[in-house]
């Protein structure tokens, strides 16, 4: 069986499993306590991060974008990377927004401070931190917004793997109840309808021990 290695509040860990999600791709998910630095892991991605994908023939893939790119040219039905050169571009510069630009000035901020950073044992979270993540936050979710309203989907007509790698983060914010969704309606709105797809719905039941997400957070109609 495929194995993804992976944390249940991970965004790049996330982003892999609605991928495999939405392309129907089986898969068995398997938690990996990454601050234990186990040898066997290390084997397999000597960056000790996740996600890292096992292929059934014992390929051995790390890195969400190198796992997403490799699942498109793979398993070419349902494309998440676009049809065209233009779209496929288009898609790469949103993911890179979400995972780069995002996660620096907001994510990292937020989820990782308040949740990531005491698993890796390394204190308590930096309040200069949160302000700056909760201050970051605002303005991201107005460019998302123009792209709601003014998109079918993030990056053109189809839903894609832009799509995706914003629902990761977002959702992962939304568990640890840092993500006001009055902010802006037409980011609700495509939030509603990327969480109430099928692929959506095992990360919907993901809990974490100690920590308990808001009641919207698996409510399809929030």
């Amino acid at each position: 069986m495929r194995i993804l290695y992976h944390l249940p509040l991970s965004p790049a860990c996330r982003k892999v499993r609605l991928a495999l999600q939405e392309k129907r791709i089986p898969f068995e998910l398997r938690a990996e306590r990454i601050w234990e630095r186990r040898e066997e892991f290390l084997v397999m991605n000597p960056a000790g991060t996740v996600p890292v994908l096992e292929e059934e023939n014992g390929l051995v893939l790390a890195d969400s974008n190198a796992i997403c790119e490799y699942l498109d040219e793979a398993y070419p039905d349902m494309p998440l990377v676009g049809r065209t050169h233009a779209e496929r571009a288009e898609v790469r510069r949103l993911v890179a927004w979400f995972d780069g630009k995002f996660d620096r000035e907001v994510t990292r901020n937020l989820y990782f401070e308040k949740q990531l950073k005491r698993m890796l044992g390394r204190g308590n979270p930096d309040a200069g931190a949160l302000r700056a993540g909760y201050a970051n936050i605002k303005p991201h979710i107005e460019y998302l917004g123009w792209l709601a309203e003014t998109r079918a989907w993030l990056a053109g007509s189809q839903i894609s793997l832009a799509d995706l790698a914003a629902a990761a983060h977002l959702s992962c914010l939304d568990y640890i109840g840092d993500v006001d969704w009055s902010m802006n309606d037409a980011v609700k709105d495509w939030y509603a309808r990327v969480k109430s797809r099928p692929a959506f719905r095992p990360l919907l039941a993901d809990r974490v021990s100690g920590l308990t997400p808001p009641n919207h957070y698996a409510d399809l109609d929030f």
